[in-house]
This record gives C-alpha cells, structure tokens and sequence, in this order.
C-alpha cells in the first residue's frame, strides 16, 4: 500500500555540495573582499567550463536568460527570428526584448524539438535567426537547421538551457550553432544558486557580450553600448566550481531513475517516453511523460500523485504563445503539435537524491490510475 509523503516530493530538488566544502570555498572571498566583477573564482569556473563542455569561447552570467538576450543583442540581429513556443517563457521574452518579432515554428512528435520540416516555409525577407531550443535534453536536428541556417544566411541561437554536459557523436552541444546558451538555476542539473553561460564560435563576440553583461563599459571611463547588469558574483562561482566536481556523479544517478521509469513506464498502452538517439549522450536533466489515450489523462495523473504529495509539473504548459502577454499577436492554433504535447506532458520528479522505492511509488500511482477506466 502506498502511504502519502509526510514530506512533499518536488519536481526536482537542488543538488548541494557537502556544506563545509561550499563553506571553505567561501573564506577566500572574505579575505580578498572581491565579491563580484570578474573575480578569481569567476575566472576559474570560466577555464574549467570550456573544458568541460569541449567549447573554445564561453563567458559567464547572472543568469540563463540575461545570457541569451544579451547574445541576441550581440549579434545584432533585426527583424523576425523563428523559435519554438513549446519553452519556458525566456525564450520568446529575450527575443522580445530585444525588439525583435518571434516566429512560432511548430514542434515534432518524437523528441518536441523544432521541427526542422516545417522550418524554411516561415523563413521571410525579414528573417535574421533562428532560436531553436534543446527540450528536455532532447538535442535538436542540429545538422539540418545548420544547413537551412547557411542556405539562407541565418544565424543559429540554441537555448541549451537543458543540455549541460551534453554531446552528440563526442562533440559538445555547445559547438553547434552560433553560440549555445547554459543556464546553471538552482533546478539544473548543474547550478551555480543562479547563473548562466554562453559558449560561442566567434572570438570577435568575447569582448562583446563581456561589455555588454558590463553595463556597456568599454574603458575606464567609457561606456559605448546599452548594456546590463549581467555579471556572476564569486559566490555564485564558488558553488559552481563545488558543483561542477559532483556534476558526473548526479549524472550516473539520474540514469538509474530514468532506466527505472521507463522500466516501469515504457510499452504501456497510452503511454509515451521520448526514444534516446543514438551517438548523444545525455544528462537525464527531466522525465517528461506524455499521456494520450491512456486510461487517465494528464491533469489526473497530476491530482492523484498529489494526494500522495508528489508534485509532478506540467511543463511546458501553456504554449508561450498562449501566455497573456502573447495571445492577442499570436494563436497556439498556429502550432497544433505543441499545443496537444503541452495539453498531454507530465514531468515526473527527478533528481539525483530520490530514491527508487519512490520511482516505483509514482509509476504504481500513474498505473492505477490507468487501471481505473478498464
């Protein structure tokens, strides 16, 4: 019998370093009191990075999104920029912010990536790039929209927010495109509290987006671009660099959960898991459960894990161009694939400390409810 949770079992929970590792780390920024601006640990975390992720050029930031839309500001781009609305709310908002018009490219039902298929027919006179986005871990066709991008003279931004560590075929995901962007929230399979980075081809776009995340500042007393707060403090560096020794440990772990899920979940009738590519090696960032034709729907799944107070997320959901802020420019009509996926998926908790009785609690809840209507 399956007991509710005294405990609630989230969605994910942040991964920690053991505290007295965070807490030396720490003594080092009391003693220089360089606390933010570029400091040592900073630099440190930047070098080890570009190692790590196989990418020449990187530059940290605050966060994930500043990340990105200073990178669309670097590239000065105008115009429409075709992206997926099957995301979280930051991609769309960076292109906006940059007053740039977003194009929803519709999804495909394998891995919920753009789809590249439908991708050239949205391509106009006034199209400048294109911002697919890596969801779930589920890398994108990188080769094909590579090859529309060069046909068409288009730059290529990847929101990589969800694929940290990732590779296809041995080269890190960060290599493809023009520049790729990480973002290293609490939440993430690597984190620094809050935090973001972008790794990027071009050398020439180091000194730019180190400006830009700068306020625009240039020299001692010269400022020549519209720029932002968008740098990462030392002690956001400092649980980056405690993290980044751990991040392949977590990994191992949330491979476990995930093989168990799909033990548990994978065939049943009405039920549907995203098949793992071959040559990509994956970080296992989310579980994503997609319900059509199953015994229960979605939001039924949900309530009845939540009586056991397990909370799944529906994620994504709403289509971005369903937000409020969008859907009097935009209809979710427009894209009818996401917009069924987004009425369908339940990502199920996943985190590298939770525990494998409690995988089989979530996939016995989710079975019997299926039981239900038969």
């Amino acid at each position: 019998m399956i007991k509710r949770h005294e405990e609630p079992v989230m969605v994910t929970r942040s991964s920690l370093p053991p505290l007295e590792e965070y807490v030396e780390m720490l003594k080092p920024i009391w003693d220089s009191a360089w606390l933010t601006n570029m400091g040592e640990y900073h630099e440190t975390l930047k070098e080890k990075l570009k190692t790590y992720l196989k990418t020449p050029n990187l530059e940290l930031f605050v966060n994930g999104h500043m990340a990105l839309e200073l990178t669309l500001q670097a590239m000065k781009l105008t115009g429409e920029v075709i992206t997926t609305p099957f995301s979280f709310a930051s991609t769309t908002h960076a292109i906006v912010r940059n007053g740039l018009t977003p194009v929803f490219c519709d999804i495909n039902e394998e891995d919920y990536t753009i789809d590249v298929d439908k991708l050239e027919s949205l391509i106009t006179e006034k199209t400048s790039a294109i911002v697919p986005v890596h969801v779930y871990g589920n890398p994108c066709d990188v080769k094909r929209i590579q090859e529309i991008a060069d046909r068409h003279g288009l730059k290529v931004i990847y929101d990589a927010a969800h694929t940290f560590g990732e590779e296809i075929d041995g080269v890190g995901i960060g290599q493809f495109g023009d520049a790729s962007m990480f973002s290293f929230h609490a939440t993430k399979v690597f984190h620094s509290i809050e935090g973001g980075a972008v790794a990027f081809h071009d050398s020439k776009l180091k000194d730019l987006l180190y400006q830009l995340k700068n306020f625009g500042i240039t020299g001692y007393e010269q400022v020549e671009y519209v720029g932002a707060n968008g740098k990462m403090n030392e002690f956001q560096a400092a649980m980056g660099l405690c993290n980044l020794r751990h991040v392949d440990a977590d990994i191992a772990k949330r491979k476990v959960l995930t093989e168990r899920y799909r033990e548990r979940l994978g065939g049943v009738e009405g039920i549907r898991l995203c098949k793992e590519k071959e040559g990509v090696r994956y970080n296992y960032a989310y579980m994503p459960v997609v319900f059509e034709g199953y015994g229960a729907d979605r939001d039924e799944i949900f309530a009845a894990l939540k009586e056991y107070n397990i909370f799944a997320r529906k994620y994504f959901y709403p289509c971005i161009n369903d937000y409020a802020c969008y859907r009097d420019q935009f209809s979710s009509d427009d894209t009818p694939v996401a917009k069924r996926i987004a009425s369908e998926v339940l990502t199920l908790p996943l985190y590298p400390d939770l525990s494998l009785e409690t995988v089989d609690e979530i996939c016995d809840i989710i079975l019997k409810c299926g039981e239900k209507t038969k």
